[in-house]
């Protein structure tokens, strides 16, 4: 590779060397060889000219699905890759949600492997337990030791309080985060969307939010019990930001994240009964959606996320009560986050995360590997089947009026769009 990104305006705001500067960046061998004002392309160098391209740090999405191995047909490695890469990201933490489940030293390397010619880089979490079935824990040591960079039971949750303990107390020998799906599997019942005035005129079976909040706390006090790292995924109510931050106020190494959906949808789309807003956890109130925006901006939440979960037709083309829960979301990701905050902010979110996950971080800077992202900012348009590469196509934001195109990744010496 040798090219050079013509008129790029970097995004980096905690570079103050270039952040919203507009510069010329030499890349060759996939190393960051000159930042000038101007570069001229000599001899093989190839000067790549987009409109208004704008350049980050790659981002990172910290709850990606794909389904190899054992569900092949929602979507592979090497497709589940490109797509990110096409989304922007040059890194994702994959979930443990394949069929067997990874929950052994050889299947965190079998997923490594599957991953290693791509160009957005995979970081495998393994299960928590054994089979993911909630009893006994699984070989974390050695799935650490192979490059499981966390442990989770794939939405899940941990039933027993004492195995969480355990978990918690065994995985501070490696440094691993671990992961507790916020759901009390005896209050949400046979819930599905969430349970409120809406699950009541419909007719749909709810979720109350305190199946979540009620198990947001349970896990808390045994983090403050036992110490350790907690990472919450994909929480979805007010009263699950409120503990959260009171939490991290006392101290507690805790994390937690966001879905983007739940951030820019409430339950009124749930009135034609379109499955492809069926998701875990479900979305929930106007009031819920403004809590977990503000929560973002004040820092309690700490990252954003796709939580790109490819279904089959199969899967989603049934009755609401019958389909599977989940939708993709790497590709229209930058989309809805930069329509809900300024750029700024949008990007701060998708490059924050590495350090939590053991991920080294990266730099925008002279000498540095080339680990990019490359998008326009002000580009205006509707999501539509064409915007998805996914295998599957279970997106619920076909239709939505976004604003942002991502125009792909330099990452690993390799240049996709």
């Amino acid at each position: 590779m040798d090219i050079i990104l013509k008129s790029a305006i970097i995004v980096d705001p905690g570079n103050k060397s270039y952040h919203l500067k507009k510069r010329d960046i030499h890349i060759k061998n996939g190393t960051i060889e000159k930042i000038a004002s101007k570069i001229d392309a000599n001899g093989k160098t190839r000067a790549l000219k987009y409109r208004n391209l704008h350049v980050s740090p790659g981002w990172i999405d910290s709850s990606v699905s794909f389904g190899e191995p054992g569900f092949e047909d929602r979507e592979t490695i090497k497709n589940g890759l490109s797509t990110a890469a096409k989304s922007g990201f040059t890194a994702v933490v994959l979930n443990p949600n394949t069929y067997p489940v990874p929950d052994s030293s050889g299947d965190i390397v079998f997923l490594k492997n599957a991953a290693k010619v791509s160009a957005t880089s995979l970081y495998p979490l393994g299960s928590l337990t054994m089979k993911q079935e909630g009893s006994d824990l699984a070989e974390l040591y050695d799935m650490r030791n192979s490059g499981a960079v966390g442990f989770y039971d794939f939405k899940s949750p941990i039933a027993n309080a004492n195995l969480l303990k355990i978990a918690l107390l065994y995985a501070q020998n490696s440094g691993g985060l671990v992961h507790s799906f916020p759901m009390d599997t005896a209050v949400a019942a046979k819930g599905m969307v969430n349970e409120g005035e809406v699950s009541t005129a419909l007719g749909l079976k709810g979720i109350p939010v305190l199946a979540e909040t009620i198990q947001v706390a349970r896990d808390l006090f045994i983090l403050e019990y036992t110490g350790g790292k907690l990472h919450i995924p994909t929480i979805s109510c007010e009263g699950s930001v409120k503990l959260i931050a009171a939490a991290k106020k006392k101290g507690l190494d805790v994390s937690c994240s966001v879905a983007l959906h739940n951030l820019f949808f409430d339950d009124d789309v749930l009135h034609e009964f379109d499955s492809a807003f069926k998701v875990m956890p479900p979305i929930r109130t106007k009031n819920d959606s403004k809590a977990l925006l503000k929560g973002i901006k004040d820092g309690t939440i700490d990252f954003v996320t796709s939580d790109h979960a490819p279904k089959t037709l199969e899967e989603k083309h049934v009755e609401f009560d019958n389909a599977a829960s989940g939708t993709v979301g790497l590709e229209s990701a930058f989309g809805v986050l930069n329509s809900l905050l300024d750029t700024n902010s949008a990007i701060q979110l998708l490059t924050k995360g590495r350090e939590r996950f053991g991920i080294p971080p990266i730099s925008i800077a002279q000498g540095s590997t080339a680990d990019l992202s490359l998008f326009d900012p002000d580009y205006k348009y509707t999501f539509s089947e064409e915007h998805i590469n996914s295998s599957s196509k279970n997106s619920m934001f076909l239709g939505q009026e976004l604003k942002g195109q991502v125009y792909g990744i330099i990452a690993k010496n390799k240049q996709i769009s």
